[in-house]
């Protein structure tokens, strides 16, 4: 392996802790979304893979994996007159504002990393706007020389564009750099584009699910450094 000089992260499950960010705040999206109807929130979150009572995702879920349009549609059904763009729209600005839950505390983490002289990324299956919303809240939008969102142009995990852009943005062969992510589909798009791969066991899949796609997974970000 090529020493690595840039690290890209996923962001929910990687960064952010996923139970303790999106688990609460997808509940009570529901049941606003719904109108108070707790029965018709539970379809709701059935049909994007989510436990509306235990407030826990099915590990399939399409919240941890797929795009915001994607789960537009999926919830598109229950709102007459919506359009998959503009529930998008709204479902982005919502999720703009959730607060997020730190793995670890990232301002010394990424600092460290910094340090270094390693180049920072984000590549979210999330919107851009969102992402970046998030960052900035967390006060580390700055320390990312690349974020990107699957709107953002290339496309979404698994499939690997987002990684080549941020491999190309940076002048770097992919095998200087390290994808870190939490599920599947990050590492399955980290190794087609030739990165390596680090797992995080702050998401939804298990050691189990991740290590045959990952060249180590570590408990959480906080173990990075080490590693490297």
């Amino acid at each position: 392996m090529s020493q690595i000089k840039a690290v890209l992260f996923d962001k929910d499950g990687t960064l952010f802790d996923f139970y303790a960010t999106w688990g609460v705040w997808a509940k009570g999206l529901l049941l606003e979304e719904s109108g108070g109807d707790a029965a018709l929130a539970a379809r709701m979150g059935a049909a994007i893979g989510y436990d509306y009572v235990a407030e826990t995702f099915a590990k399939d879920s399409m919240v941890i994996f797929d795009t915001p349009p994607d789960i537009a549609a999926a919830l598109l059904p229950f709102f007459a007159g919506e359009t998959v763009e503009g529930l998008t729209n709204r479902l982005n600005e919502a999720a703009a504002k959730v607060p997020m839950v730190e793995a670890v505390p990232l301002i010394p983490f990424l600092l460290e990393l910094e340090a270094r002289g390693l180049k920072l990324g984000v590549a979210t299956n999330d919107g851009e706007a969102p992402a970046r919303a998030h960052l900035a809240a967390s006060g580390i939008a700055g320390m990312f020389d690349f974020v990107v969102g699957s709107d953002s142009g290339y496309g979404g995990k698994p499939a690997p564009g987002m990684q080549n852009a941020f491999a190309a943005h940076l002048g770097l062969a992919a095998d200087q750099i390290a994808m870190v992510g939490d599920s599947v589909h990050d590492l399955v798009a980290g190794r087609a584009a030739g990165m390596a791969t680090v797992a995080v066991l702050t998401g939804v899949a298990d050691h189990d699910e991740l290590a045959p796609h990952a060249d180590v997974v570590l408990p959480d970000v906080g173990h990075l450094a080490a590693w490297l």
